[in-house]
């Protein structure tokens, strides 16, 4: 641990404080959609009768919270650090719904949780420093080489492919459709967070960002991209148990976040293949602790409600 910089703790800190408030928003927000589809037309079906629900907006702000923080810990840490520890969420999400939700957790959800603080360990113990950056403009430069450009136009491409052709047809029965949209356009959204959390940081210590159309930029895709995130998440948590949601969730958009950050911020650039290899192993620990708490779900028995 005391190869870890300074900036590198913080950003551990905020993303661990992160992983409580949002572990915790799945719960209320899932609490929420099931009294306003008591009384209305459910988000999986296109309502929008939560909106009026005060559970739900108490789950959007302890989510808001939660991002925040995350926020914050993207601006001193890098991604390939601060996205594995999401993991922890899902333990306090699965825990909470077990004791306020009622849905089962299995024994081997049990090892699930302890599997995914192993792997969060592994990855805290080894992750890479982060790169010194004295401007946006810097950030700019690595998010517009063509390695990055040709991500994010496949991700720009397949967006609208799955929100146009394959929500209709696939949305209610497949929720791989939902998690798919806000995977692919929550890799890209934390590049954006990374690029505003480093011109705040920044801004802050005395060197304005804010005067370069760069950081304007980032903000306004981060903010879209944000919405159409939660909406598709609520559709996901509203039709299928936020059990499942949250695990598969996290498996996808963790993926695209590290391979988008690789690709981005070059954070493998200084690292050791050992280095490299034990960060792949703790994210593979912690993916088979998702999966343990996946299918546990399943033999707890509990469905969609």
């Amino acid at each position: 641990m005391g190869r870890m910089s300074s900036d590198n703790i913080t950003g551990l800190l905020l993303a661990m404080l992160s992983s409580i408030f949002i572990g915790s928003s799945f719960i209320v927000k899932k609490k929420g959609l099931k009294k306003a589809g008591a009384t209305g037309t459910r988000a999986g079906s296109g309502g929008h009768s939560y909106l009026l629900e005060p559970w739900w907006w108490a789950g959007m702000i302890t989510m808001i919270v939660g991002e925040v923080a995350n926020f914050a810990a993207y601006a001193y840490a890098p991604a390939i650090l601060v996205t594995p520890l999401g993991a922890l969420s899902i333990i306090f999400s699965a825990v909470l719904a077990h004791f306020i939700l009622k849905e089962t957790l299995h024994i081997f959800g049990v090892v699930g949780c302890v599997l995914c603080l192993v792997g969060s360990v592994t990855i805290v113990l080894h992750a890479p420093k982060e790169r010194k950056i004295e401007s946006v403009k810097e950030v700019w430069e690595l998010a517009t080489q063509p390695g990055f450009i040709v991500y994010a136009c496949i991700v720009l491409a397949l967006v609208p492919v799955l929100i146009f052709r394959y929500v209709p047809r696939y949305g209610q029965t497949h929720m791989i459709v939902y998690i798919g949209i806000c995977s692919l356009m929550g890799s890209l959204t934390v590049m954006g967070v990374k690029a505003v959390g480093i011109a705040l940081k920044l801004t802050f210590s005395g060197l304005n960002q804010f005067t370069y159309f760069q950081t304007w930029f980032f903000t306004v895709f981060v903010v879209f991209c944000c919405l159409l995130q939660v909406n598709y998440l609520n559709k996901a948590l509203d039709t299928f148990n936020t059990a499942v949601v949250s695990p598969v969730y996290y498996v996808t958009f963790t993926t695209l976040t590290i391979l988008a950050s690789i690709i981005m911020f070059k954070d493998w650039d200084n690292q050791s293949g050992s280095q490299i290899s034990t960060e792949l192993s703790g994210f593979v620990t912690i993916l088979c602790g998702v999966f343990l708490l996946h299918k546990t779900k399943d033999m707890g028995g509990t469905g969609a409600s």
